[in-house]
């Protein structure tokens, strides 16, 4: 078998499993947000937090609850590194630096998970379990908590209330993300991935050396990572290592991991609004950038430019022999069309075009399907937009839902679009004006201004991954980063929330014969040209000196 027919094989048997969790799973989770019945352990929960989670909130109570939440989160985790040279079981390692500390704090509170330092180096079993693999469920509840409560914008009638935060978040956890995290780790360990709680081995020579390689509770931080579009990996490698991925199956099963919630919550959508079709038409717009995405990808680094490429079948540099070029190629897309960033290649090494694909799948937004939650929103401002474009070309006002949007509500979503783009480009611009952040570039010229632009469109998309060429573990980037990683969650969901609350003090209009049918392939395609040509305005120049500028030459 091939090489480009085993990748093309690998592509479909994920969409038949997707395809096959969609409407159990989508179903499922519209129960779980919509139940007015809470578990014991959650009344537990709530009674230890001293929650009332029956009290409906207005927007702004809401993203207090957000922000506080999460603020106690990025304290926590950054007291918990600088104390971890006292701590037990830290395998010996110091406590991380007040800069470092800062941005891995602010890396997976934000979801981005961004890490500036070599896992099996400087995290012990503390950190990474206590700190580190609780805030890859809790972050990824925040995102979801944050969707559903924009759907019930547009599913409420003059109330305000988009029901209560701290339930959202907690049934997140509890009944979502860590049942199917547990699953999903029982199959990587089935599979080989690691789960211990050893110490530091030598384990043989190594170039005239001995090698190390320490433990952890690996398989179930993995399962997490990638249900909750986290990415951080527990070794540096990543998800090329492996004793976190250590199969094309395994690889194929992460796969799934991040992309099932994502499309899945399109169906939770639907069923809330009371329009499945509304559903699957976010879902087919985000199903058609993946897929012309991953065949993009494919096509870039399996085409033949020369002799060395030729024999080897493909730009194999870079990319994990276990899995090939067709494996790294949808396991790149999907990353950074979500907010996961974990990685199992190095985009550093893929040809000019394909790192600029993995670049512009971070500048979409991350929406297609995008992080948990996070692409869910995304995408629905995207929705936003691009009515109001219709309902410009014809004159009318523009409606979504059944719900007007006006000038507050075109104002808020301009705003979330713009914030992200801006975060980018200003840090890039400083980046690249100073002469000290330049220094941290392992390539010049286009290459090296792709990896400083990839640095800050990760951070500031809560993506995580890297480029793998440029030395990030600096306080200039581990400041910067972190600030980009926080405004780029934080700001966008203040927005996020603000147009809910005002989508749910509206009543809802009925449907007319001008009212733009939002469940048509037409729209879809609007949908699509519209999130394409929103970031080609916004990010062009920038792609155009980097990646475009390497691929073209």
């Amino acid at each position: 078998m091939g090489p480009v027919l085993a990748g093309v094989l690998q592509l479909l048997a994920l969409m038949a499993a997707l395809a096959l969790a969609y409407k159990p799973l989508g179903t499922y989770m519209a129960k779980v947000y919509t139940s007015d019945k809470h578990l014991r352990v959650e009344k537990w929960i709530y009674k230890g937090i001293g929650a009332d989670p029956d009290t409906e909130m207005r927007w702004p109570a809401y993203l207090r609850g957000v922000l506080a939440f999460s603020l106690a989160g990025v304290l926590f985790l950054y007291v918990l590194q600088r104390l971890q040279g006292v701590l037990p079981g830290s395998l010996g390692f110091a406590s991380i630096d007040p800069d470092q500390a800062f941005n891995t704090a602010a890396s997976f509170v934000s979801n981005t998970n961004w890490q500036s330092y070599s896992g099996e180096q400087a995290m012990g079993h503390v950190v990474q379990t206590a700190g580190l693999a609780v805030q890859n469920f809790v972050s990824a509840a925040v995102g979801m908590a944050v969707a559903v409560a924009l759907v019930r914008g547009f599913a409420g009638s003059r109330t305000g209330e988009l029901g209560n935060f701290w339930s959202d978040l907690v049934r997140g956890v509890v009944r979502l993300l860590v049942p199917i995290a547990v699953v999903g780790a029982l199959v990587l360990v089935a599979c080989g991935v690691i789960q211990n709680f050893s110490g530091i081995h030598e384990v043989g020579q190594f170039m005239g050396g001995t090698q190390e390689w320490n433990g952890g509770a690996v398989a179930s931080q993995e399962a997490i990572k990638e249900l909750g579009t986290n990415g951080g990996g527990y070794f540096n490698a990543n998800s090329s290592h492996p004793f976190e991925n250590p199969t094309p199956f395994t690889n194929l099963f992460e796969i799934f991991l991040i992309l099932l919630i994502p499309f899945s919550i399109t169906r939770t959508f639907g069923i809330m609004v009371g329009s499945v079709r509304q559903g699957y038409a976010i879902l087919a717009t985000m199903a058609t950038i993946w897929v012309g995405f991953v065949a993009l990808m494919m096509w870039t680094e399996f085409s033949h430019h020369g002799p060395a490429f030729e024999a080897a079948g493909g730009a194999t540099e870079g990319k994990e022999v276990r899995f090939g070029i067709g494996a790294s190629s949808i396991f790149a897309v999907s990353t950074t069309l979500t907010s996961t960033g974990a990685v199992d290649s190095f985009h550093s090494s893929f040809t000019g075009l394909g790192g600029g694909i993995t670049l512009l799948g971070m500048m979409l937004g991350e929406i297609a399907p995008g992080g948990v939650g996070s692409g869910l929103y995304g995408m629905l401002i995207m929705a936003i937009i691009a009515v109001f474009i219709a309902g410009l070309m014809v004159g009318r006002t523009p409606e979504y839902l059944g719900k007007k949007i006006g000038s507050r509500e075109i104002k808020l979503a301009a705003c979330y679009i713009l914030i992200t783009p801006a975060l980018v480009l200003v840090f890039t611009a400083c980046a690249m004006a100073l002469p000290a952040p330049a220094n941290s570039m392992t390539n010049s010229g286009a290459h090296g201004f792709s990896e400083i632009l990839y640095a800050y469109t990760s951070g500031a998309n809560n993506n995580g991954s890297a480029f793998a060429g440029l030395n990030a573990d600096t306080q200039w980037f581990n400041t910067t980063i972190g600030l980009a990683m926080l405004l780029g969650r934080f700001v966008p969901m203040v927005f996020v929330l603000a147009l809910a609350g005002s989508l749910a003090e509206q009543k809802p209009v009925p449907v007319t014969a001008g009212t733009l049918r939002t469940d048509k392939p037409l729209y879809t395609g609007l949908l699509v040209g519209t999130i394409i040509i929103i970031t080609g305005l916004t990010y062009f120049p920038a792609l155009a000196l980097g990646p475009l500028a390497e691929g073209l030459a």
